[in-house]
């Protein structure tokens, strides 16, 4: 069996899949995307794909070690995510040829189904309580919102106090036992987020994520000595290599690796592996399209120490097309009682509604992130 043909789709909202093809008429697919940088990642995976055309799919490990050591510069957002797609739908084949889901070939299953949360309140939230409200009357036993707007290196009490009331209006409605999850996005500086984390301990955050910039991850140390709410971070972080110091460190509690951006399915596994050694948990970063989500828990099914897994339906980017639109069977995905089954079909465990695809490929996006500014005019984290 030979790969044939690497074809790839910009789909709204701002998602870019790839199909690859074989010699004997199986095909997988993948998710390559950088959020914002589609057209990038894009010109990586064409340019990776001379090496492709012609290999045996069923080599992951070695294509993935060729493509990522191959070339004398290696890893970063664009090369990662790159391979990250590649990766996904190499093993959606592998998994069609032998008929079983990827995570049969990855141990088997270390659970039947994952918890699930849910995204409330958009970039600037606004009337989270409400919509918390309804994402748990919807059945989630968690939800994660971002924590504030742009904040700069010194801000305002008025700043503080506004992420303070608006997750203290949240965890009312939502009672004692519902997760929040509180995003701050690399938006808060080290100083603001001393403040801030020490601030809502009281509320009882299921964690904070990201509260510093990944490339200030030092700063972990300080912040933790101000709160014993757990610490979450890792979106910004890249194959095995990219978390090794931060496990060495200690400070962080849960690691959030995402399957379309750290090096796909096999690298994820590995990743989770080594944070289960300095017993930390684990929970996948995934604000994005079904093929991501569908490697994600095929991830999580074998991975002892995955705890949650984010998804996003609903989610505020995702204005026009959703997560369920580019599938052809939406059962995969139903979520009950706050928890998701693992998709036991072969491969990823999905069907691509590939005419779906291909129409709204026509469409395409260049979605990017806003870019935010402080009072003063200076540029400020989005």
């Amino acid at each position: 069996m030979k790969i044939t043909k690497l074809s790839l789709y910009k789909v709204p909202p701002r998602w870019l899949f790839l199909k690859i093809e074989t010699d004997n008429g199986l095909e997988g697919w993948g998710e390559p995307i950088i959020e914002g940088r589609a057209s990038t990642v894009e010109a990586c995976v064409n340019e990776l794909s001379e090496y492709l055309i012609g290999k045996d799919p069923l080599r992951i490990e070695d294509h993935f070690q060729v493509l990522y050591r191959g070339g004398f510069y290696r890893g970063g957002p664009i090369l990662s995510s790159a391979i990250s797609g590649i990766e996904q739908a190499l093993w959606d084949i592998k998994g069609k040829f032998y008929d079983m889901p990827v995570y049969e070939m990855l141990g088997g299953a270390a659970r039947d189904k994952i918890r699930v949360y849910s995204w409330i309140g958009g970039d600037r939230p606004s009337d989270v309580a409400n919509a918390a409200k309804e994402k748990v009357d919807a059945g989630f036993t968690a939800i994660k919102m971002n924590a504030t707007e742009e904040m700069d290196y010194i801000d305002t009490t008025s700043s503080v106090e506004a992420v303070i009331n608006r997750i203290a209006a949240v965890r009312e409605v939502v009672g004692k036992d519902v997760g929040i999850g509180i995003d701050f996005h690399g938006r808060v500086h080290k100083a603001m987020a001393k403040i801030l984390v020490k601030e809502l301990e009281p509320y009882n955050p299921m964690f904070i994520e990201e509260p510093v910039l990944a490339e200030n991850n030092e700063a972990l140390r300080e912040i933790a000595r101000h709160t014993t709410t757990p610490i979450a971070t890792g979106e910004r972080q890249f194959t095995r290599w990219g978390f090794k110091q931060l496990l060495i460190d200690g400070y962080v509690d849960i690691i959030q690796p995402d399957v379309s951006h750290a090096g796909g399915i096999l690298e994820m596994k590995k990743i989770a592996a080594m944070a289960e050694t300095f017993d930390v948990a684990v929970a996948p970063h995934c604000p994005l399209g079904p093929i991501a989500l569908a490697s994600c828990l095929q991830v999580d099914a074998c991975t002892p120490n995955a705890i949650i897994q984010e998804q996003s339906l609903g989610i505020h980017y995702n204005q026009g097309s959703d997560l369920l639109d580019y599938i052809k069977d939406h059962s995969v995905f139903k979520y009950e009682q706050g928890f998701v089954g693992i998709p036991e079909g072969p491969g990823l465990g999905i069907e691509v509604d590939e005419a779906h695809v291909k129409k709204m490929a026509e469409q395409g996006h260049d979605w990017k992130n806003p870019i935010w500014r402080n009072k003063d005019g200076s540029i400020a984290e989005w």
